[in-house]
């Protein structure tokens, strides 16, 4: 009963977080993969050539959020999402209508910062800024957007190109853009400003303090974390943009993996759910070290998987990592370094998990064009996930005791 007295007593604000992580679709990668054929072939491009051109775009979107994401300690969500939203929609026409090659390290560079960059920070800095007590449950609710955008929009973008082109499509994603610009505003004409919003000043972090965001660079423990915010960025991003030459290797039809993709976005949500009310009973300390322990389960799933059923172990291994990072690590920040300059903390971050989506499918298209199997790659991952979780246990249980 009363979750559901905070589902309706929040309405407003909650419904904004799920509008801004469903819009942010359009920018993830798991969107953008399902094109990655069509895109070859329409630019004659190579895997190692369009991970790199999506290496590149990426990189300088996750350089440009370290400006664009403190923006939101200044500003409004109000304002900021209807002008990330305009250049949104300019993005999609542009994947739409642009016939150079040359132009598409610009496209993917728009589509990233809006989409993954932006949208998603936005969201997230919102929630985290809006509720204190409740702050993971109103994370999890908003990841709701996202798992969406997961479940219908893959399988519904495979289903249309059997039909319409590709372009087409994009076209139609800039439609909703400029279609949910008057929504956040509607939505929004009761915003909380973070220079007003009260919860902003009392939601200290170590110490009993407010952190700048120079300070937590300078904090070992942020750099304990590093390695941990790179993860399921690059490898989860990885894992979907490879995902048709994955269905290639192990003799699946693209459509039947796709066909996974809602179970997997099920599972996600329900991993938000759970980890957002676990956050609010036990704290981000005693969660966050083992939240990527799944990931190591899932990539050795993909890696000798030989049939659907055990990539779909996979998947829902991997879906539980994927449930709860859009809540514990979103919420580590404001735990351990205060709320008043979350937005420029939280775009750093922001801007290592970018890094993170940029160089995982650049370097697993230049490692496939260098003959190193993609099962190989992904037992190597495996060990990697081993490698956070180590760390982050190590810096949360070190630096703990300063809250």
């Amino acid at each position: 009963m009363a979750f559901f007295q905070f589902l309706f007593g929040n309405f407003r604000w909650l419904s904004v977080g799920i509008l801004l992580t469903f819009l942010s679709s359009f920018g993830q990668t798991f969107f953008i993969s399902v094109f990655s054929g069509e895109i070859r072939e329409a630019f004659s491009l190579s895997h190692g050539a369009w991970g790199g051109i999506y290496t590149l775009g990426t990189s300088v979107s996750a350089a440009v959020m370290l400006w664009s994401g403190a923006l939101t300690d200044l500003y409004r969500t109000r304002v900021l999402s209807v002008i990330v939203l305009l250049l949104f929609a300019c993005a999609c026409l542009a994947m739409a209508l642009n016939p150079w090659a040359a132009v598409l390290p610009v496209v993917i560079f728009a589509l990233r910062l809006c989409g993954q960059g932006m949208m998603s920070h936005l969201a997230v800095v919102s929630m985290s800024r809006w509720f204190i007590a409740s702050r993971g449950r109103a994370l999890s609710i908003s990841g709701l957007g996202v798992a969406l955008g997961e479940a219908i929009l893959p399988v519904s973008a495979v289903s249309l190109m059997l039909v319409l082109d590709w372009r087409i499509l994009w076209m139609g994603a800039a439609v909703v853009c400029v279609v949910a610009m008057p929504v956040i505003v509607l939505l929004l004409t009761q915003e909380r400003t973070p220079q007003s919003h009260a919860e902003s000043d009392v939601s200290f972090g170590m110490d009993q303090r407010h952190w700048t965001r120079m300070e937590c660079l300078r904090h070992p423990l942020f750099w304990f974390m590093v390695p941990a915010l790179l993860g399921p960025a690059a490898f989860g991003t990885a894992f979907f943009f490879q995902q048709v030459h994955f269905a290639t290797v192990k003799g699946f039809e693209h459509i039947d993996l796709v066909a996974l993709f809602p179970i997997y976005t099920a599972v996600t949500f329900g991993a938000m759910l759970t980890s957002g009310w676990l956050l609010d009973k036990f704290g981000t300390p005693r969660l966050i070290p083992w939240f990527q322990v799944p990931a190591v389960a899932a990539f050795a799933f993909y890696g000798f998987s030989e049939s659907l059923g055990t990539t779909l172990l996979g998947l829902l291994c991997m879906a539980l990592v994927t449930g709860s990072n859009n809540t514990l690590p979103n919420a580590f920040w404001a735990e351990f370094y205060g709320t008043r300059n979350l937005g420029a903390i939280k775009a750093t971050a922001a801007a290592v998990m970018v890094l993170g989506s940029a160089l995982g499918p650049g370097i697993t298209g230049a490692l496939i064009d260098f003959g190193v199997g993609i099962e190989l790659q992904y037992l190597g991952v495996a060990l990697y996930f081993v490698l956070t979780t180590v760390l982050m246990a190590i810096g949360v249980t070190r630096y703990a005791g300063r809250l």
